[in-house]
Parts: structure tokens; C-alpha cells; sequence
């Protein structure tokens, strides 16, 4: 019989391995573009918003941020609302955003943003005294764990959404809904006794509880 070769892995990136606080290290991306409605609108008029997943390297946990478009403003606004709300990061991944490359002008200009942080963005990230880190381009590898969170969101999104458009307030709370279904997943058993059913979530580490 032929000799089957293993293939050797890699060794995973130091913050995904060693304890820290939750979303102290973490990588960045986005999703979209969805389509919401204003009440105040005529009925056919429809605006595009997206998603920010934040992913901690440490603990798997999501956040979730809606945002209206990719500008550096909208940008620094996330960050704003995400430091507020988890704490200042030390360091943020993301990748260089080739591979939105050609899909529509935001997100070209979002490649820009990003592989380029314009000046008002660069100056607030080191005034928080956060570390920025790219990944190499065209290496979907080195951000599966973000690639997953995107692909997570949007497979209960489109269960719950399906082809309607929604209100804002209404994907604002179908958002944050699947945000707390992401954090209530098995990460491990909280014992080996099989009588025993309760398990470790993300949750654990945000909010000490399931």
C-alpha cells in the first residue's frame, strides 16, 4: 500500500494559545452588504449597512457591530462603540482586504482603508495604543477563525431573514440575537462525568454564566 503522507500543521499564533483577558487580541472582518428599510421611505427605497464580526483569539467570543459603510469615520465609530463596550484591545488583526477586490466600490474602498489606514484612523489607533497586524495577501489561511465567524452570521441570518428587507431596528436585534446564540456554543465539557451535561461557552468568559 502507497504510504499516506500527514500532513505537518503549523503551530498556532501565540495570542490563540496563551490566557488573556476576552477580545484583548482579536481579529477584524467584515460582511455585507444588507439591505434595510426606513419607515419614512417609499415602500421599493432600500439603504446598505454591514456587519464588523470581532472574533478573541482566546476565548472564540463574537462581537457584533452594524455599521453604515466602510468609510474611516464609520470605522473609527465601531471601534468606539466596540472599546466601550469590551474594553481597549491590545491588538487588532485583519487581513488586507484583496479579496474584496473588484466586488463594488465600498469595498474597494475599504481595501484602500485598510491596506492604507488614512490618517484620522492611524491617529486614533495609536492614541488607544492599539497594535495593528496584516495578514500575508491572498492567504485566506492565517484568518480561518474570522472566515468562520462570517460564514457562522450569515448562516443564521439567512435562516432567519430569507430574502426580507428589514428595518433597522429590526437587524439591529436579529443582529445581536445571533450574536448571543454565537457565544452559547460548546467550546469543551465542564466535566468528564457523562451524567454531568453542562459545558464551557463563550459566555463563561463575557458574562460568567451560560
Amino acid at each position: 500500500m502507497p504510504r499516506i503522507v500527514m500532513q505537518i500543521m503549523g503551530n498556532l499564533p501565540t495570542h490563540r494559545v496563551n490566557p488573556s483577558y476576552p477580545f484583548s487580541h482579536l481579529g477584524i472582518n467584515f460582511c455585507g452588504p444588507f439591505y434595510i428599510k426606513y419607515k419614512s421611505q417609499r415602500k421599493d427605497a432600500h439603504q446598505t449597512c454591514y456587519v464588523t464580526v470581532f472574533i478573541c483569539y482566546a476565548t472564540k467570543a463574537i462581537h457584533l457591530e452594524s455599521v453604515t459603510d466602510l468609510t474611516a469615520d464609520a470605522m473609527i465609530a465601531t471601534l468606539k462603540r466596540f472599546f466601550s463596550r469590551r474594553g481597549t484591545s491590545s491588538s487588532i488583526c485583519t487581513d488586507n482586504a484583496s479579496n474584496f477586490k473588484c466586488v463594488n466600490s465600498d469595498l474597494k474602498s475599504l481595501q484602500s482603508m485598510i491596506s492604507k489606514p488614512p490618517e484620522p484612523l492611524a491617529n486614533y489607533l495609536t492614541n488607544e495604543q492599539v497594535t495593528c497586524k496584516f495578514i500575508s495577501p491572498r492567504s485566506p489561511n492565517f484568518c480561518g477563525l474570522w472566515e468562520a465567524g462570517v460564514k457562522s452570521f450569515k448562516h443564521h441570518l439567512k435562516r432567519t431573514v430569507g430574502n426580507s428587507c428589514l428595518t433597522i431596528e429590526q437587524f439591529l436585534t436579529i443582529v445581536i440575537q445571533i450574536k448571543g446564540i454565537l457565544d452559547s456554543r460548546l467550546l469543551t465539557p465542564l466535566s468528564s462525568d457523562p451524567d454531568n451535561f453542562g459545558i464551557l461557552t463563550q459566555d463563561h468568559f463575557l458574562i460568567s454564566r451560560p
